[in-house]
């Protein structure tokens, strides 16, 4: 019987982590025992969060959409702890706009963070945990049911989350033979700043969160800790892999 993976002295790297689901993940890592590296655009919020931690991190500034970047931070991560265990790719980015009015630069911005930096981030990550003395880690994408199924007025988004549910897969039958785990949760509504974002100027931020709790059977958006457990989950369990767990009320059983 496999065990779950320990996160005690585990070397975590987390992107997107100055805010939402990505801060919930760094605090409860932090509080399991492992030692936190936090990715992100802002490096005042990144520090914010840090400092909220018994045993504080390391906090690198810059944009997951450039390889260069993450190969930088993942050997700045090696040089600094000797070693990556695990790999949170929560960094994302929204767009509200149909296909037919996504503008070539909202679809490249979108691509680029939501897509190219899990790759990105990945293909970094990967090399590490093959490389050290005990091979082995763990890869949790988050995804989002956006990526399971169709939402009308955020193609760009669906698409993006599409492409990291079947990278996850993909990655997950790679990595195998190296024991590392790959898997995403697929958040539906959270009460993060996603959730808000993007929106027209005059939008009814109340009537924005009454129309998602109406689609939710539940009756309830999750808030970002009940994203972060299930990533925290996911990154301790060595036999769970290629896996989407939805973090959604009920919303993708229909």
């Amino acid at each position: 019987m496999t065990t779950a993976r320990s996160l005690t002295n585990a070397v975590a790297v987390v992107t997107g982590a100055g805010s939402g689901i990505g801060a919930a993940v760094v605090t409860l890592l932090a509080q399991a025992g492992a030692t936190v590296v936090l990715i992100g655009r802002n490096i005042e919020k990144l520090q914010q969060v840090n400092d909220t931690l018994a045993t504080p991190g390391l906090c690198i500034a810059g944009d997951v959409g450039d390889s260069n970047f993450c190969n930088r931070a993942i050997t700045q991560t090696q040089d600094t702890y000797g070693k990556l265990d695990l790999l949170i790719n929560n960094a994302g980015a929204m767009h509200r706009a149909s296909a037919a009015d996504t503008t070539d630069a909202a679809w490249q911005q979108i691509m680029r963070t939501n897509v190219d930096g899990v790759f990105y981030m990945s293909r970094a990550g990967v090399a590490a945990m093959r490389n050290k003395d005990n091979k082995g880690g763990a890869i949790v994408n988050t995804a989002s049911t956006c990526g399971l199924v169709g939402a009308a007025g955020i193609a760009a988004y669906c698409a993006s989350k599409g492409a990291v549910v079947q990278l996850t897969r993909a990655m997950a039958l790679e990595c195998a033979a190296d024991k590392i785990t790959v898997n995403a949760v697929c958040p539906g509504a959270i009460e993060a700043p996603m959730l808000f974002s993007a929106h027209a100027e005059d939008t009814d931020m109340a009537q924005v969160r009454e129309r998602n709790i109406q689609a939710i059977p539940l009756k309830q958006i999750a808030n970002a800790d009940e994203v972060a457990r299930a990533i925290v989950y996911l990154a301790s369990e060595p036999h769970i892999t290629g896996s989407m767990l939805s973090i959604d009320g009920g919303y993708t059983a229909g």
